[in-house]
């Protein structure tokens, strides 16, 4: 029987949560609302006003930093204000709702993480939005390999130790999750049923309060963007078990795969990040979006940065876009029917 979800609100130690707050002001800093001095042509066809990014998760995570880097870009670009807008909660489905609602003028968009389109449908029993019908794919910008990481004292070092950890102590064998019925949420009931031990999931409003449980402790394991982790595993408060996906990093060359440890469960689980507008939105006004973005995706700073980040820079246009998101909602359905969970 699968233990309660629950979803943890932290009191931190002092260090971490000065730690995630460093975190966030750095990427705030990033992304100023608009570019000091001269300001080049806006493009043609963008909306002359304040556009806010929406993202679904608290400041100082992945979905944060890629967002507040665009930003930033997007005002070299001739992008006269960018803001970046947090409304985490309920798995990210507060900020998609929000932008579902919104005038599709191109003031309003949304950064998603690829769950919200591809697995939510899925595992929701009422989602709230229908992604195909309510949103209008711009541009998908980033891959996002995940991993699985613990605190830096805790006992086991890699997935092998962990799983043997785990069947000695079952009861204390628990997942911190920023979001509801994820790929790594999948792949952890997977894991769960390979070894023979529940694995609670623990559900948090975003990376950062997520992470600062795990370095404390609180939960035996954390799953997330690897781009979520950097800061904490740079400061030595939390260790890598292993990555989703089939390869390495090139910002993590001796992190192994959960694969390579004989645990395929994660393999799937590397995510990406798009952005959407309210369904509605003029032709001429959703592909000047779309020429912006990708044009910021080519910066090479803007590349470095994410990338020593652990985030991988992949730019495709609004067709590709919808087509890998229609593949993966596919590839997804059977497993999230074998999970055997669906959410209200």
């Amino acid at each position: 029987m699968m233990k309660q979800y629950a979803a943890i609100h932290a009191k931190p130690a002092r260090f971490l949560r000065a730690a995630v707050l460093m975190v966030s002001g750095w990427s705030m800093a990033m992304s100023c609302a608009h570019a000091q001095g001269a300001q080049p042509a806006l493009p043609d066809g963008l909306p002359d006003g304040l556009i806010k990014i929406v993202v679904g998760f608290a400041p100082g995570g992945a979905a944060d930093l890629t967002a507040r880097t665009f930003a930033e870009q997007l005002s070299k670009e001739g992008v006269k204000e960018v803001i970046v807008d947090n409304r985490p909660g309920a798995s990210t489905r507060i900020a998609n709702s929000y932008v579902q609602r919104a005038a599709p003028d191109g003031l309003t968009l949304l950064l998603a993480t690829s769950p919200a389109f591809t697995i939510y449908p899925h595992t929701y029993k009422n989602l709230g939005y229908d992604g195909d019908k309510d949103f209008r794919p711009i541009a998908l910008l980033v891959d996002i390999p995940t991993a699985i990481v613990t605190g830096a004292g805790q006992p086991y070092s890699n997935m092998k130790e962990y799983v043997a950890w785990a069947k000695a102590h079952p009861a204390n064998a628990t997942v911190g999750l920023a979001a509801q019925g994820s790929s790594g949420q999948l792949g952890t009931i997977a894991l769960g049923k390979a070894i023979g031990v529940d694995i609670a999931p623990v559900v948090y409003k975003g990376a950062s309060p997520m992470l600062v449980d795990v370095a404390s402790d609180r939960v035996s394991m954390g799953w997330d963007a690897a781009a979520s982790m950097m800061p904490l595993y740079q400061g030595g408060k939390i260790k890598f078990l292993g990555l989703s996906g089939s390869d390495r990093l090139a910002s993590l060359p001796n992190v192994p795969t959960a694969k390579e440890q004989g645990f395929p469960q994660f393999e799937a689980a590397t995510s990406f990040y798009a952005v959407f507008a309210p369904a509605g939105l003029p032709d001429k006004t959703a592909a000047a979006l779309e020429r912006v973005f990708l044009k910021a995706a080519q910066d090479p700073a803007l590349v470095k940065r994410l990338q020593e980040n652990g985030l991988i820079v992949k730019p495709m246009d609004h067709a590709q876009l919808a087509a890998r998101v229609r593949k993966e909602r596919d590839f997804w359905a059977p497993i999230a029917k074998q999970a055997g969970f669906q959410f209200e």
